[in-house]
């Protein structure tokens, strides 16, 4: 059974069980909408990300600054958000969050016409707060989510960036036809699909998140302070969420690490670029297609069980990686096990950061495991090359298999009640 004891909404003052399963269910249904308009705006400005910046700076060295800076920005944005949706209710947090990353793409749009570096990676940095707001939905999700389908409608708004996630890398052609017609800088043109994404982003939340589903949250825990609502609030656990937070970061920086380095392993080990993005294709999938299995099995078995299955299945992944590191077939194996490693760590670890944490601390500490998350990432990101240059693919693969063991060592924490 699941690690919390405290049963779904029963009925409350002004907002009974039936009034909270609709209103959930419509919640739902927006954020999967907002992840996939997300996906295709965030897919279509990381796929260019890197041109851009080699072609804008003059050094091929500089073009991972582009993601470094969208990651950052996530970073530098992740708590304010968080505070923000406390204050003023989810809908409002991730409207913001997308208007931010909105202004960020005029400014890459800008500074590639003005061929000026600084003002690019600027414009990257402010794109990260829409990546912020993709990682809240998740958590929006959760607010008035049961205890049995907790795991499962989280799972549902991570799949659904399955689709801008595969869809959005793929505008870059006909995005290039549109951008030349307008005069636009080049290699930018798919950053008008980024545009209309973004907007329509914000219109679905403003006009269609409602109620708002965390101040609907904080009303009902408010009623069962008094004595009258229902058991959606619940008494807070930090190490049990300490656990949790630990959880999604390392298994974040462990997919990061590894996953930034294939590309490089495989073109040095003669793998076609052809073969390059088939493996990425692949670990895109294992790291959402599968998330409601993983989110249905959390409800079923238990959110720390699942965060240990994802850890057996990283495990794999670096030895596979590791052992198999002269075969590009046991590379693309090892790709998608990390994937869905990643993907049951994030949706059971998101759930049980959620439940383990009351109502008046869960939104702050969303926002700093989001935080976390992004700078364990960013850092995996920039340490793996200097490891993959030191000891090669299967050393960085052990590396990271250490991050993963320790991850599993602190489940102990997660024992609080």
């Amino acid at each position: 059974m699941p690690e919390s004891s405290a049963s779904g909404p029963e009925a409350a003052t002004g907002v009974d069980a039936t009034t909270l399963a609709r209103v959930q269910r419509r919640t739902v249904a927006v954020l999967s909408a907002g992840q996939v308009l997300g996906g295709v705006a965030f897919g279509a400005t990381i796929s260019l990300g890197a041109v851009l910046a080699a072609d804008v700076s003059g050094d091929d060295a500089l073009s991972g600054f582009a993601t470094a800076f969208v990651t950052l920005g996530t970073a530098a944005v992740a708590v304010p958000l968080a505070t923000l949706a406390r204050r003023r209710g989810r809908r409002i947090g991730l409207a913001i969050g997308m208007v931010i990353a909105l202004l960020g793409v005029g400014v890459v749009v800008l500074g590639a016409a003005v061929r000026v570096f600084p003002l690019l990676i600027a414009g990257f940095a402010l794109i990260g707060a829409g990546q912020a707001a993709n990682l809240q939905s998740r958590f929006a999700a959760a607010d008035l989510a049961t205890d049995a389908s907790r795991g499962r409608d989280l799972s549902v708004v991570v799949w659904a960036t399955t689709i801008g996630a595969v869809l959005g890398p793929n505008l870059v052609g006909p995005g290039e036809a549109i951008g030349q017609a307008l005069g636009m800088p080049p290699m930018t043109g798919a950053y008008v699909f980024t545009v209309v994404a973004q907007v329509l982003a914000i219109v679905l939340y403003l006009v269609l998140l409602r109620p708002d589903p965390l101040k609907l949250a904080q009303r009902v825990a408010g009623e069962r302070a008094s004595g009258a609502g229902a058991a959606i609030a619940r008494d807070d656990r930090p190490r049990t969420a300490l656990f949790a937070m630990i959880a999604i970061a390392g298994a974040h920086g462990v997919m990061v690490a590894v996953m930034a380095m294939t590309p490089v392993h495989l073109v040095h080990h003669g793998a076609s670029l052809e073969v390059v993005g088939l493996t990425i294709s692949l670990h895109i999938a294992g790291m959402y297609a599968l998330s409601p299995v993983f989110g249905m099995l959390a409800d079923r078995v238990g959110r720390v069980a699942t965060v240990l299955v994802g850890q057996v299945l990283l495990v794999a992944a670096m030895l596979t990686a590791s052992f198999g590191q002269d075969s590009n077939t046991a590379v693309t194996i090892a790709l998608v096990l990390l994937g869905l490693g990643w993907s049951a760590s994030t949706v059971a670890g998101s759930t049980l950061l959620t439940e383990s944490s009351s109502e008046e601390r869960r939104t702050v500490r969303q926002g700093r495991s989001d935080l976390a998350m992004s700078l364990v990432g960013g850092l995996g990101a920039i340490a793996a090359g200097g490891v993959l240059g030191a000891i090669g693919y299967g050393g960085l693969a052990l590396v990271a298999l250490v991050i993963v063991v320790a991850v599993a060592a602190a489940a102990p924490l997660a024992r609080q009640r």
